[in-house]
């Protein structure tokens, strides 16, 4: 039986690769964006096909445009949570408003989008969630606080909610890409910090680290759209999955890392515990 997916961010990059990636499986598809022109020309007509506008920020559009794909198609089984952007540069050279901004986008998007498709797919009974975070969110990178931490907030959500819906045939999927060829850093989109602080001057700004690889990402979006409509078939999709070679070179080393942290402090952890031996 075909599914239906609710795609949020799907005017270009990833958004974009799985919608087109769902429709040539035969799925039918509701696409969601800030601008319907955008999603028109990004995307074209297909009668399996809907549009909505929708800024993830705004928890009354999220309800009503999840309202109007089950109204559309009757159901949803599969929300990709896509849409977001970045704001790059140093921690103490963001402002708060800055990383308040990254986070209603980021993170309280995906809330937004998840709490009103959520009592969709109880009813149903079934569903698949899949959230993108990235590699920032489970490595920490430079310049990448800010959006890092929206990440890792997502990646925390999303492992909470899967221990909840489950008992609901519910199933939640987080995907961590690596570097794929988006819009995430093209000049269009990307925010750089305003501010500078002369004692990191000498490492240069963010912009120069992370404009250089604009358009030279080595990951196809269309090929990983084409991988999640293979994880929404698979009878036990996994709770994580790393998107590309260079994600899982990244982030091999970091849970590595990890874990030879944990077992080398393991006796003090015991210890500041308190518990009886």
């Amino acid at each position: 039986m075909s599914k239906v997916w609710f795609v949020t961010g799907a005017g270009s990059g990833i958004g974009a690769g799985t919608v087109r990636a769902a429709l040539a499986a035969g799925d039918r598809v509701v696409a969601s964006g800030r601008s319907l022109e955008k999603l028109r020309n990004a995307l074209g007509n297909d009668e399996n096909l809907a549009f909505v506008t929708l800024d993830v920020a705004d928890a009354a559009q999220a309800e009503a445009a999840v309202a109007e794909a089950v109204h559309r198609f009757g159901r949803i089984d599969v929300l990709v949570n896509n849409a977001g952007y970045s704001h790059l540069g140093n921690f103490e050279e963001l402002t708060i408003a800055d990383i308040e901004g990254q986070f209603a986008t980021n993170f309280w998007g995906v809330a937004h989008v998840m709490r009103a498709a959520l009592p969709a797919m109880r009813a149903q009974r079934s569903g698949h969630i899949i959230n993108i975070s990235s590699v920032a969110g489970v490595v920490g990178l430079k310049h990448c606080s800010a959006y890092g931490a929206t990440k890792f907030a997502v990646e925390g959500l999303s492992l909470a909610v899967a221990e909840e819906v489950a008992q609901f045939g519910i199933k939640v999927t987080l995907v961590e890409p690596g570097f794929f060829r988006t819009g995430l850093l093209d000049a269009r989109n990307v925010k750089y910090a305003d501010s500078t602080i002369a004692d990191y001057a000498a490492e240069g700004t963010a912009e120069a680290m992370w404009s250089g690889y604009d358009g030279a990402q080595p990951n196809d979006p269309a090929k990983l759209g084409e991988a999640l409509v293979e994880l929404t078939r698979l009878p036990a999709p996994p709770r994580v999955f790393a998107a590309g070679s260079d994600a899982i070179a990244a982030i091999a080393p970091v849970l590595e890392g990890r874990l030879a942290e944990l077992q080398v402090h393991d006796a003090l952890s015991r210890f500041s515990g308190g518990a009886v031996a």
